[in-house]
């Protein structure tokens, strides 16, 4: 009985074997599929990213009013103004640095510190829980100018409903939450972690639920209780993801512009107006666009001073 012998014949271009060939080919083989992905994120990043920098850098670097070029190219004439400490535009701005400071060094440990917990809270299994983080993050899907227009009305001194209920507490109900000081500080910094806590809950919840089971039983064999866990098991499971919360937190406290602009009104006599208030002011109402510029880069190399440094010390106690 005879059997045929099996065809050595190549398949064709259209068969099944010749297709998923070539989608193997395409997939590992060829260089320019890397590129491809990337392609739209290095176009968008090009654009809305590298180019404002590098126009804001040139910008700052000549004597530019709004509409016209009044003077050209100056160097570093702009950032020696600001360095120099003379002069009104030296001076409102350093002081506007010096608000930003005192809002990052209030606001940053709180939204650092509350989410944290809130996170440990929500990862607890209970009833309602997932009810308890929406309503959690609900604030943070609201626009600044919703928020400020909203705690503006609630701490007015006369009208809002904060002094109201403060008095029928039998509290002082005369507090001048957004015309004085300090109690406009606390009602910015109160604001802020009211409106944007939930963002760093979230990023704290979804790097808990990363932390091995295991590792906590283990503990609780070793006899280990529940501060005990968190400092051995979670918190150096989360040291990135700490690290990462500090320097975000910073970066956004740092270009607080909104919150001040609408609640306060960067009064009382504008201690409460930002760098970013001034930065606005100068480039938007002066028309200043190169000095506006030299502060915007002036800001932003503090912040990457602040970045690193905040690295290096993560670095540092990740090593002890």
């Amino acid at each position: 009985m005879s059997s045929a012998a099996p065809s050595l014949s190549p398949p064709r271009r259209d068969s099944p074997v010749a297709a998923g060939g070539a989608r193997r080919h395409l997939r590992s083989g060829s260089p320019v599929t890397p590129y491809l992905f990337l392609g739209p994120f290095l176009i968008l990043f090009t654009v809305f990213v590298l180019a404002p920098i590098l126009v804001l850098a040139w910008s700052s670097t000549r004597q530019w009013i709004l509409g016209f070029d009044s003077g050209g190219f100056v160097g570093w004439a702009n950032y020696a103004s600001l360095l120099s400490g003379e002069g009104v535009l030296s001076e409102e701005f350093w002081r506007g640095m010096r608000v930003t400071a005192i809002f990052t060094v209030l606001s940053v440990p709180l939204l650092v510190t509350i989410p944290f917990a809130l996170a440990l809270l929500l990862n607890l299994r209970f009833r309602g829980r997932t009810v308890f983080r929406a309503l959690y993050f609900a604030p943070y899907v609201l626009g600044v100018a919703v928020v400020g227009v909203l705690w503006h009305f609630l701490l007015d001194a006369q009208v809002g409903p904060v002094n109201h209920l403060l008095g029928a507490l039998g509290l002082p109900d005369s507090i001048a939450w957004t015309t004085s000081l300090p109690a406009a500080w606390v009602s910015l910094v109160g604001v802020t972690v009211w409106w944007t806590v939930g963002f760093n809950a979230v990023i704290y919840l979804a790097a808990l639920q990363e932390v091995p089971a295991e590792l906590y039983e283990a503990a609780r064999v070793d006899g280990a209780g529940a501060w005990r866990r968190l400092w051995t098991v979670t918190i150096p499971h989360m040291h990135r993801v700490l690290q990462f919360v500090v320097v975000i937190t910073i970066i956004a406290s740092a270009n607080m512009y909104g919150q001040s602009a609408l609640i306060t009104n960067e009064q009382p006599g504008g201690a409460t107006r930002t760098a970013i208030g001034y930065i606005a002011q100068t480039g938007m109402q002066s028309y200043d666009i190169g000095m506006a510029s030299a502060m915007s880069m002036a800001l932003a190399l503090c912040l990457i001073l602040a970045s690193l440094l905040v690295n290096q010390l993560f670095r540092f106690v990740g090593k002890v």
